[in-house]
């Protein structure tokens, strides 16, 4: 048990991390510093996706012959239309735009930053929670060195959204400490959502391919809802590129290495 909370705190942890980096540096990260750290969060995110949840999910049913992609089909799109319909309700962040779009609001641009980067982790601690309770109830396709591997691979991409949201508050006005507890602050879902996943999945551990492809299908959205864009903006945008690719890579052989 000691294992599954302390893997369901790593990405919690690269978070806090991450918004760390404002109480030690003076000014907003630079936009080519930014790309390259986006991009590598979505190479390690589209991975993750992959290898720790597309792939268990197929191999767990298995007993299906051919259509043992059926049940992360399904998951998988059910997972793009709950984050869909969670950026239509919830706004959601344009980082390099300084802006916040979504519903008119009488909330604070502060309280929508927050509410933007708090939707981003909820698929992420999902996706963590359902390895975790895969390897609680004896998936023979998860062991804990890839369930290990997934978490260390969203608190790498995490340590860069850290940043990435508490130096922009830092700029905007707010004191260190502030933008460090807000970059916090909007980390904490994870480990939530992830012991209420394991939860859920303990009950229901048929449901563990839907819920892998669940989780791979939000984290995926995510990706090219708004890091892939991110990535990609202004000039050199091989910067992001390549640091996807660096991403991807090093998600994957961790993965596979640990797995």
């Amino acid at each position: 048990m000691g294992e599954i909370v302390s893997g369901l705190m790593i990405p919690f942890i690269g978070t806090a991390a991450g918004s760390a980096c404002v109480l030690f540096m003076k000014n907003e990260l630079k936009n080519d510093i930014q790309r390259a750290l986006t991009g590598f969060a979505a190479g390690v995110m589209v991975a993750a996706s992959i290898w720790s949840l597309i792939v268990p999910a197929i191999e767990q049913s298995a007993s299906m012959d051919r259509m043992a992609f059926l049940p992360a089909f399904i998951g998988f799109w059910l997972g793009i239309l709950f984050l869909l319909l969670l950026d239509h309700v919830i706004p959601h962040l344009h980082r390099r735009a300084g802006q916040v779009e979504g519903p008119k609001s009488h909330l604070t641009r502060t309280a929508m930053l927050v509410l933007a980067v708090t939707l981003h982790n909820i698929p992420e601690g999902m996706a963590v929670g359902v390895v975790y309770a895969g390897l609680l109830n004896g998936s023979g396709t998860i062991t804990a060195g890839g369930a290990l591997a997934l978490a260390l691979g969203i608190a790498i991409q995490n340590f860069p959204e850290g940043a990435i949201i508490s130096m922009p508050l830092y700029a905007e006005g707010k004191s260190k400490r502030a933008s460090f507890g807000l970059g916090v602050l909007s980390g904490a879902v994870e480990p939530v959502f992830g012991a209420l996943t394991v939860i859920l999945a303990a009950l229901v551990v048929p449901a563990m391919p839907y819920l892998l492809s669940f989780a791979a299908g939000a984290m995926l959205y995510v990706v090219v809802e708004e890091l892939i864009p991110e990535m990609s903006a202004g000039k050199h945008s091989n910067i992001g590129v390549i640091s996807f690719a660096v991403g991807f890579s090093l998600m994957m052989a961790l993965d596979v290495a640990l797995g």
